[in-house]
This record gives structure tokens, sequence and C-alpha cells, in this order.
């Protein structure tokens, strides 16, 4: 078991995360997610111990072995995709060298160092099959198919490929190698729908430990066993995937609001009767009570949820014609070699398209097509009358100018706009506000370039938006902005992504690109985006809904702690013996009159017993309210819903009953001081 213990990290003045503990046990898939900048890669590095923290420790088994996929590659390629991904077997790749060695050097020798020969050679044999190494090539073959290699890709060398294939061929070595844990950076970034649900399947039944950090809300839901949010400077582990993350943290901050609302109430209260009796000196000890237990008082801070929201109106394009993109029997290819063949596409003003298919089945060739980058083959290919259209991919970030700030980048591309527009309105949409439009682009994130680029790129008035996978390097608060951006855009939307929960959200139908074809759906079906695997993106459509209210829950301890059903009834006598007297006492009698002196001085030393006993349990009320309010604030207790649920109920109880004695011996309080203003019970 790997156990990180109370991580904290900061760079100069800014604190990234502290006290940052979890576990990972065989078997255990946790998802680490965060806005940009939070810190979730170090986190990672950290683990790896590629970086050191400043507070807390990361300790490991000996011969503990760990796999890590980094968002970025720095390794030199010399062999085929295959032969680096058989890297990931090296213990098994160096005995088979071995054997052929022995093998070799058997034909050349005779007496006793052939026989020495031969037994070394046995028993390398029986290791190398032991360790599975005539099966490992076919198992490494099996990984790269899922990943979505063709067999002539797997002979073909790494370094011609792209850096979304080598980091696929990367991800096959770790799958291959086996680590007790899995560390991965965004392991969907490069993958297609097929390939994202393939993972899926070889994760969940993952035998070691998996940490990784992904924006997909599916894929965390279909592999996640806990997440792990990186926020307001620390951790808040939950347990379930994305869909159970979203709901205990609702209910999490409910509870939190709740508890700090009971707390301001209970601090005015106080405030009121420290106001109330500041300059009696009968009170005085009560007063500076008080006064301390304010002092002491550890305030609840409810986070600050800041999450980005559209906030702007998209400007109207002109006007296309009712036919945007019109492909009529056209075969598309590349010398002379067909990618697709018979294409039929029509898409109207006004739609809203997903384009899906593995990698390699010919989108990119598609849109070139649409594009007018790329002449068919035969056919036709045309766009609209009065089509404008703005294309987005991962190129796009690289057009950024980095010795500019986010403000001039952003006016230098969009231009001059009307006057109603506010430019940095549309920057806060795409989260950058405040001194954030003054940082320069090159200072950003990759997922702040990304987000900025989509923002300069949605803000032009087209009336044709084509997005080749834009959430790559985004997080989850920016995938909300793009998600909320493409629901209002006026125009025609083609998007090309993997992310089935973008897809589900922001268009209704959706164009399949695979063997050779493409085929336009005008119904969104789930099982089109990752087919011949279960569909997993139901269970993630819980997450796209907030609890709209929330049953009241039942007083599990059957009753108040520590209460005996008497508070209430020892309230009433002493206010029935107030009542008592009011009558007019009789004049004359010393004896009577002797007995009511006798009578109002027990009714006194009864009042003060009162105002003391509830003081007592006035204070120990609180006590217990404070201690189940610092449990409470503990992010650990909301992995588990019953321990939650059974605190929650314990804090509500105990701040009723808190409330209930304070208002009980205030009013004890005032009767006595009446009785002792007066001279007698009566006031």
């Amino acid at each position: 078991m790997l156990t990180v213990s109370g991580l904290s990290k900061s760079h100069g003045a800014r604190t990234l995360f502290r006290d940052v503990t979890f576990r990972l046990s065989p078997g255990r898939r946790i998802a680490l997610i965060g806005a940009n900048g939070v810190g979730k890669t170090t986190i990672l590095e950290i683990v790896m111990g590629l970086q050191d923290a400043d507070d807390g420790e990361v300790s490991r088994p000996k011969d503990y072995r760990i796999g890590y996929l980094p968002q970025e590659l720095t390794e030199a390629w010399t062999g085929s995709v295959l032969h680096e991904v058989l890297r990931g077997a090296d213990d098994i790749v160096d005995l088979e060298v071995e054997l052929r060695s022995l093998e070799q050097r058997m034909t050349q020798v005779e007496g006793p160092q052939h026989d020495q020969i031969v037994a070394r050679y046995g028993e390398a044999q029986s290791r190398f099959e032991t360790l599975g190494g005539y099966q490992v090539e076919a198992e490494a073959r099996r990984i790269l198919g899922g990943l979505g290699f063709t067999t002539a890709d797997m002979d073909r060398p790494l370094r011609e490929m792209s850096g979304g294939w080598q980091m696929r061929a990367v991800l096959a070595r770790l799958l291959l190698q086996e680590p007790d844990v899995l560390i991965l950076d965004e392991p969907t970034n490069h993958l297609d729908v097929d390939s994202v649900a393939w993972l899926e399947q070889q994760l969940q039944a993952w035998p070691g430990a998996v940490l990784f950090v992904s924006h997909d809300r599916d894929f965390i839901d279909a592999v996640a066993e806990r997440v792990i949010e990186i926020a307001w400077g620390t951790s808040s582990e939950y347990i379930g995937g994305f869909a159970e993350f979203v709901v205990a943290r609702e209910e999490r901050l409910a509870s939190l609001e709740a508890a700090a609302a009971r707390q301001a109430k209970q601090i005015e209260q106080v405030e009121r009767f420290i106001d109330r009796f500041r300059y009696k000196a009968t009170k005085a000890r009560q007063v500076q009570s008080r006064i301390k237990t304010l002092q002491k008082l550890e305030k609840i801070e409810v986070p600050k949820v800041d999450d980005l929201k559209l906030k702007f109106s998209f400007p109207e394009p002109p006007r296309s014609s009712r036919l945007v993109i019109e492909i009529e029997d056209a075969t598309v290819g590349y010398d002379g070699v067909p990618v697709l063949t018979h294409v039929d596409l029509v898409v109207e003003r006004g739609q809203k398209l997903a384009l899906v298919g593995p990698n390699g089945a010919g989108k990119s060739t598609l849109l070139k097509i649409i594009m007018g980058r790329l002449a068919p083959m035969a056919g036709t290919a045309k766009l609209g009358a009065n089509v404008d259209v703005a294309y987005f991919a991962q190129h796009q970030v690289d057009a950024l100018d980095l010795g500019r700030t986010v403000d001039q980048e952003f006016r230098h591309k969009v231009g001059e706009q009307p006057k109603n527009r506010n430019m940095r309105t549309v920057l806060g949409s795409f989260g950058f506000s405040g001194d954030a439009v003054d940082r320069l682009v090159g200072d950003l994130s990759g997922g702040e370039r990304t987000r900025l680029a989509l923002a300069e790129i949605m803000c032009n008035p087209v009336n044709l938006l084509i997005l080749d996978e834009p959430t790559n390097h985004l997080d989850l608060p920016s995938c909300d902005v793009l998600e909320d951006a493409l629901r209002v855009y006026p125009g025609t939307v083609l998007l090309v992504s993997h992310d089935r929960y973008l897809i589900r959200n922001t268009v209704e139908e959706l164009v399949t690109v695979r063997d050779g074809e493409v085929v336009h759906h005008h119904e969104l079906d789930e099982s089109l985006l990752s087919p011949g695997t279960p569909v997993l993106a139901a269970r993630s459509t819980a997450a796209e809904q907030k609890p709209g209210g929330r049953s009241k829950r039942k007083n599990r301890g059957g009753g108040e702690p520590g209460r005996s059903g008497g508070d209430s009834a020892r309230r009433k006598p002493s206010r029935q013996s107030a009542a008592a007297g009011n009558g007019t006492p009789s004049p004359g009698g010393s004896k009577r009159d002797n007995g009511d002196r006798q009578g109002s001085s027990r009714k006194v030393r009864d009042l003060r017993k009162n105002v003391s006993r509830l003081e007592k349990r006035t204070a120990d009320a609180d006590t217990l309210v404070k201690e189940l309010e610092g449990k409470l604030a503990d992010p650990g207790i909301y992995g588990d819903r019953d321990l939650m649920n059974d605190l929650i109920d314990q804090h509500e109880t105990a701040k009723r009953r808190a409330d209930r004695l304070l208002v009980e011996w205030e009013e004890a309080s005032t009767t006595l001081e009446r009785v002792e203003g007066s001279g007698s019970p009566t006031g």
C-alpha cells in the first residue's frame, strides 16, 4: 500500500495545497480533480518522487513498482512501436535475449561447459514461462490494438508518429508492465471514443491501484471508485464516481452553510447577552466567560465555489443559406488511395453535430473537404452561400503570441467589436477576470491557453464553428464554460470530441466515421459513442443534476443526546413560583412577614441555583456543538455517507438543545435580576 500523508506545497507566497492525505491500496482507483493551477500534476510528481513536498511524506513498500504517464513526453525513440512497448516487460525481453544467446552457445561447445549452459538454459526458460514470456508479444499487440494501433502501425518507427500516438504507446507500455500503482495525467487527451471505452474496461479490472487526473466526467464515472477534489488549498475525498462526488459535495457545502448560519446565530445571541449585561457588576463573570468563548471560537468557513459561468451573448452571425454543408457521393483520399467513399452529408443552418469515430478512420480528412483544404477524388463537396468558418484545433494554441498580455492578445485577434460588447466581460466568462487579463500569455498553463484560444475563436461572428478536440488540457470548470458556450452559440456547430459528456450535452445529432464510411445519425444514440462496449455514460447524467432539495433526515438517535425529558418541566416551576407572588401581601402580622421574607430568600437561592445550573448546562451544550462542528469540518468524514449523516443529525440536535438552554438561561437570569432588584419575588 502506498500512503500519502499531510502533503503541503507552496509556490512563493501562494499555497497550492496543504494536508493532502490518501492511500493507494490494491484495487483502489482514485480520480484527482480540480481547476487548472491547483496542483494536481504537482501531487502526481511528488508521489512519483519527481518533486519534493514542503511538508508531509509519501510512504511506499520496498520494491513497489509505480508507472507514470505524464502530460508531456521527453523520451527519444529508437525502435518500432512494438519494440518500445515491449520495454515495459524488460525482464522478459532480457530473458529472451539470454535464451537466444544460450541456444547459440550450446551449438558451439561440448563437454562439461555444454552441460552448464544447458542447465542455465533450463532455468532461464522456466522463469521465462513463469513470467508469461511466450504470451508477452501477443499481449502487447492486444493492448496496442485496443488503443487504436493497426498491425502495420505496430512495426513503424515510433519516432515517425505524432505526439498523440507516442503518448498511446507509452500508455500501452505501462499497461503491459502492470505496475503496483498506475499514475495517469490526463490519459484520455489523445484517445478517440473507442479507445477511451476500451481503456475504461482495462482500468476497471486493474488489480493494482490507479491514481489519475482527468476532466472527462464519463471516464471518471466509469473508472473511479473514489474522487479527491483539490480546491480552496486543501483536499476532500469522496466515495464513488463523478456523479456521487457532485451530490456529496453539494451535501457537504450545504451542511457547512447550515453550520455556519447556526454559528452566526449563536454568536449573535452571545453578543446580545454581552451588550445587555456588560455594565452590570453581578454579571461580570458571565460576560467575561462569553467574551472568552467568542475569542476562542473557530469560525466555520464556507468554501466559495467560483464556478465559471458564461455571462455574455454571442454576436449574431451573418445569416447563411439554409444548407451550410453539402457533400454528395464524394470519395476522398490521398495519392489516389481512397480513405472515405460515397460520402453523403447535408448540414443545415443551426444544426449542432458531433463527429465521432476511431482515430485514423478519416475524421480529419472529412474536415479537410468540408473546409475546402482537400478536393474530393469524385463527387462534390461545398459550403453554402455566405458561410463563414471558424476552425479550432490544438495548433490554435501554438499561434498565440506569448509576449502579449491576455487582454492584448484577445483584442488583437477579435478586433473592434460593437460598443455594447464588453471585452472584459467576455474574457471573464472564459475564466480571465481581474488581474488575470494582465498576465502574459507565456505565463499561462496549457489549459488556460486553450481557453483563451477558444474565446478568440468563438467570439468572432461566424456562422459555422468547427471544433477539433477542444477539451484537451481543459479543467472541469473550463469544460463547463465550453459547454455553456456551445449551448447558446447561435450558429452551426461541428464538434469532434472523445468527451461523451460534452457531446451528450451540446449536440443533437451524430456523424460517425468508421470503416471508410460516413453515416449521419439524426438521433443522439449513445451506443454509437463506444461501439462494442457497454454504455457507461448513463451514470454520469446524475452529475449534471444538482439536487433541488433533500428529504429531511430522521433523528437516528431517538431523541436529543443527554436529554431525559425534564428540561421544560424544570423551567416551568420557576416561572410559576415568580407568578405565585403576584398577590398583595397582607398588612401587619410579623410572623407572616418573616415567613414571606424567608420564602423570598429561599426562592432567590433557588433562582440562583437554577441560573448556575443552566449556565453549566449551556456551556456543556456549547462544547458539544463545537466538537461536532470540528468533526464536520474534517473533509475525511464525507467519504462515509452513514457517518456524515449521523454527525449532521447529532450536530442539529445538539445545536437545537444549546439554543434552547441559552434562551432558558437568559430568561432565568432576567427573572433573578428582577427579583434581586425588587427585594421580593414579586418584582
